[in-house]
């Protein structure tokens, strides 16, 4: 192979022999080979020092010393460091020289142990350390120790590396729900759930719907709460509320009920497939808001045998928050008074095409996630539908507690007291309940569903527990539904229009208002408007005719029908 000389301009390469005869006297060129790759700073070091060797004897070295110090960006002690190097080491002098220890930890196995311990132990839990306080732990603690030679903060960072860097890699490995992999979920508590099986862990949350609603009037009440509970192993959503309310505790205990006991569906609004999801949970994995860690659901979890967990950060609650997009996307987006996160510029036109109750919409979400959502098959954990996961992954369990006892724990409560002749007023209704007129003068418990208070059911304070008592009707309300909503918005235009608000006034509303919107369908209207503006039709009416009286509507008795049963022995 061919040597070769590196001169000073790059250009001119000799062989050995040539390059002899051209050096100066007492001058050494160092002779490479020629396909060795040199990195760029020691090619410049080599370029400067050969042609400083040129120069040696002459009057202008010193100011070419000078030169090549600049050009090198060094001090002209480091230039002259290189030359003797490079006489006494050739190209190696020329060469960065590494640390004799490199490689070897320069930190004692003491402190090594010591920082990592003190960061574990400070990752554990629920408590959060980053490497900043472990680097100040190890200053205090060489202070303890007088010791002045504790390792640095780089140094510190460099022993923490490996340990940040499998966090992250773990955090980006349990990618939870993905197919073939174990769900796992991790708690503020410390828990580590492997996700096993149905009904294991349900998960809730709440977020306002985009769609506007109106009332039986058509005026706009607003944007409804939509609260879902979400079973983690089958992402099958298996209850939810819809209500006016704000996010709280009794609004939980709402969905929870919805989501424990068997479902059941008003007339016309039946799916065509069954929402056989229900049961009780082993644990409720939610955030750590206040309607999830008061201590009315630190109660009822306690009763049900549920156990409470909080999620760690708000990422991870994507189980549960994820239904929230697709319901608005492929739901809400569909319908007229939809309305967009960013409502401001279209709230006009969104409350000009409003026109669904909360009744109505809640029961077209009932179809959507029964027929749809839940017949669905979720991207991570399968081919079967969402349903279909549920029913193949449930586990047997006890049955669950009885209606009326749920309604102790989840449903809305108020207290009032009975009047005489056994009655009770509750949001400007009248309602009355078998035995109750025993109970004149006393305060009992009602508890209601928000979305229909046309019933209620009645309770009696003995001691530290609530005894059933009767259920109370609306009076003449007792084939209607009203939600509390509904009677709150009737009652402020009663008050506005100065009426009394009693049962017949909230009866004549709700019937006039239905009978308008049936004459509205059926052309009725139109036909009576044409016929008031013709003056010759007008001319012709009957001055006799007299408008009808309207009377009031007689009470009507409501039985207790499984009560009839009990005491006359048709139970079996």
């Amino acid at each position: 192979m061919t040597n070769s000389v590196v001169r000073a301009n790059g250009e001119k390469v000799l062989g050995k022999e040539a390059a002899e005869k051209e050096a100066p006297s007492g001058c050494l060129l160092e002779v490479i080979n020629g396909t060795e790759r040199l990195p760029y700073a020691v090619q410049r070091r080599l370029e400067v020092v050969q042609r400083l060797q040129r120069y040696q004897g002459r009057a202008d070295y010193s100011a070419e010393q000078t030169r090549g110090a600049q050009e090198l960006g060094v001090s002209l002690r480091s230039l002259q460091r290189f030359q003797r190097q490079y006489r006494e080491q050739g190209l190696d002098g020329l060469k960065r020289q590494g640390r004799s220890d490199q490689g070897q930890p320069r930190v004692s196995e003491d402190w090594r142990e010591f920082i990592l311990k003190t960061y574990r132990k400070g990752n554990r839990g629920t408590r959060s350390t980053s490497r900043a306080q472990v680097a100040k732990r190890v200053e205090s603690r060489a202070a303890e120790l007088g010791d002045v030679k504790y390792p640095s903060r780089p140094s510190v960072y460099r022993i923490l590396a490996p340990e940040l860097k499998r966090a992250e890699q773990k955090q980006k490995r349990r990618a939870i729900g993905w197919s073939g992999e174990t769900m796992q979920l991790r708690t503020r508590e410390g828990l580590e759930i492997d996700i096993d099986y149905s009904n294991q862990v349900w998960q809730c949350d709440h977020t306002p719907a985009d769609i506007l609603v109106v009332d039986r009037s058509g005026g706009v009440l607003g944007r409804p709460t939509l609260t879902t509970v979400v079973d983690t192993y089958s992402r099958c959503i298996m209850g939810f509320h819809l209500g006016m309310e704000r996010p709280s505790a009794a609004v939980t205990g709402l969905a929870l009920r919805h989501a424990i006991l068997p479902k059941q569906y008003r007339p016309g609004y039946e799916p065509q497939n069954l929402w056989e999801s229900y049961g009780v949970p082993q644990y409720l994995y939610t955030d750590a808001g206040a309607d999830f860690t008061s201590a009315h659901m630190d109660q009822v979890a306690s009763s049900l045998g549920i156990v409470l967990c909080r999620r760690r950060r708000p990422a991870e609650g994507g189980i549960v928050e994820r239904p929230f997009g697709t319901v608005n996307s492929e739901f809400f987006a569909t319908l007229p008074g939809y309305t967009t996160r960013h409502m401001k510029p279209h709230l006009s036109q969104a409350e000009a095409e409003a026109c669904l109750t909360l009744e109505q919409l809640e029961g077209l979400l009932v179809r959507y996630i029964v027929d749809n959502y839940n017949q669905q098959p979720d991207a991570r954990v399968g081919q079967d539908s969402r349903m279909g996961r549920w029913q193949s992954g449930r586990m047997a369990q006890a049955s669950p507690m009885a209606e009326r006892e749920l309604d102790v724990l989840l449903m809305r409560q108020d207290r009032r007291r009975v009047y005489q002749g056994g009655h009770i007023r509750f949001a400007n209704l009248i309602y009355q309940g078998e035995y109750l007129g025993g109970y004149v003068g006393e305060a009992v418990v009602l508890r209601y569903d928000p979305r229909d208070i046309t019933r209620v059911y009645v309770y009696r304070q003995q001691g530290s527990k609530d005894v059933f008592l009767t259920r109370a009707h609306a009076q003449n309300l007792e084939t209607e539904r009203l939600s509390l909503a509904d009677a709150k918005a009737i009652s402020r235009r009663l008050r506005e229009a100065r009426q009394s608000i009693t049962n017949q006034s909230v009866l004549a509303e709700v019937r006039d208002r239905l009978q308008f919107v049936d004459d509205v369908l059926t052309g009725k209207i139109a036909a009576a408007d044409s016929q008031a503006k013709d003056p010759a039709e007008s001319d012709r009416q009957d001055a006799s005719e007299l408008p009808v009286e309207r009377r009031p509507l007689p009470d009507i008795r409501v039985y207790d029908y499984d009560q009839l049963r009990h005491e006359y022995g048709l139970s079996t």
